[in-house]
């Protein structure tokens, strides 16, 4: 369920105070928690570190952005390959190909 359009987008106040306290074209990372915080005009232009759980995430605010969450930016889950054992096999004989030397053309 979406946020009511007569509140508005929910920006975090303490964000959105620390953006509007730098100069434009600062490249300092700003570190934040708030996930859920959509992003505003006013952050165009700075890179924010969004918290993924473990890390924090580098992300420069573009103006595509404007409207989505930062936390759409900031990964939660890593993802690793289907398959296990059989599936290695297969990527190694599509790659040995790829690395063996071409065979040489006959001179005429």
């Amino acid at each position: 369920m979406s946020r009511s359009s007569k509140k508005g987008p929910y920006v975090d106040e303490k964000l959105l105070q620390k953006i509007l306290n730098l100069k434009p074209g600062d490249k300092r990372v700003i570190k934040t928690w708030a996930r859920r915080s959509a992003i505003s005009p006013e952050m165009v232009g700075f890179t924010l570190g969004v918290h993924n759980g473990k890390n924090h995430i580098e992300v420069f605010i573009t103006e595509e952005m404007v409207g989505h969450k930062l936390g759409e930016f900031s990964l939660t889950r890593k993802f690793v390959k289907h398959g296990g054992k059989m599936q290695k096999e297969l990527e190694k004989a599509a790659a040995a190909p790829a690395l063996a030397p071409a065979p040489a053309t006959p001179a005429k």
